[in-house]
């Protein structure tokens, strides 16, 4: 029997990177995949296409994680086509990098919006399913910067550091029901946009990194289905570090 046999998963912000990967490692484990992203395009459709070839549903919805009416509308049509949600996986995500002295109001609001506040958005509309069947596992993406900080980061680490406050105090109001709440802090994982920083930036990181390589997004993926799945049913309120050891 397969890891995710039987349930039902749904991703955030998985048309790429680290939740595509999530998506398809669900897909391969038996989990029926519903997905959101910004909008439907190229990769959402092909998305659909390799995960229904794995013999699984899936459905995507093209959404703006931080629209709250949104997020309630997808919430209706999951519970009557699917009629539960037994994973939640809060991906979504974005970046506006800048020191504090130059970043722009509009890209501080931009990144908590979407970081951030699409968390309680999805986790408000979906736990009710969740707690009704006293079961359930919602796994929310942070990521190192929202424990050590980052230089130019400081809204991207703030949206970090409050969903690893948000997981705790969620996973200790929703325990007693059997509900699961944690969180995967990715390190230094290797994208497109890493890949832009050229050779010599790229080696500085990989000295910072004990195990002397940039994860993958598999890295992460098979994080989540460790903590989707009945192997981990005793863990939650907890941050799991992915990072090679860079936090260390």
């Amino acid at each position: 029997m397969k890891l995710l046999e039987n349930k039902i998963a749904l991703i955030t912000g998985a048309s790429r990177g680290i939740g595509r990967a999530t998506a398809l490692m669900f897909a391969e484990n038996g989990a029926d995949v519903i997905f959101t992203d910004f909008r439907e395009d190229e990769n959402s459709q092909s998305l659909v296409e390799e995960i229904k070839a794995k013999g699984v549903r899936c459905t995507f919805f093209a959404a703006d994680a931080s629209n709250h009416e949104r997020t309630l509308e997808i919430a209706k049509a999951v519970e009557a086509e699917y009629g539960r949600l037994d994973i939640l996986i809060n991906n979504a995500g974005i970046t506006r990098d800048n020191l504090l002295m130059r970043m722009s109001e509009a890209d501080w609001d931009l990144v908590m919006n979407c970081n951030l506040k699409s968390v309680f958005n999805y986790c408000k509309a979906f736990t009710p399913m969740m707690l009704k069947k006293r079961s359930g596992s919602i796994i929310n993406i942070s990521s190192i910067v929202g424990i050590n900080g980052n230089a130019g980061q400081c809204n991207y680490s703030s949206t970090k550091a409050g969903i690893i406050g948000f997981t705790r105090s969620l996973a200790k109001e929703i325990g007693s029901r059997s509900v699961r709440v944690n969180a995967v802090a990715p390190g230094f994982i290797e994208t497109p946009m890493t890949k832009q920083l050229g050779e010599a930036a790229l080696n500085e990181w990989l000295k910072a990194i004990p195990m002397r390589r940039p994860g993958q997004a598999d890295d992460i993926a098979r994080t989540c289905v460790y903590l989707a799945c009945d192997l981990s049913t005793y863990i939650t309120g907890q941050v799991l570090r992915c990072d090679g050891g860079l936090s260390l």
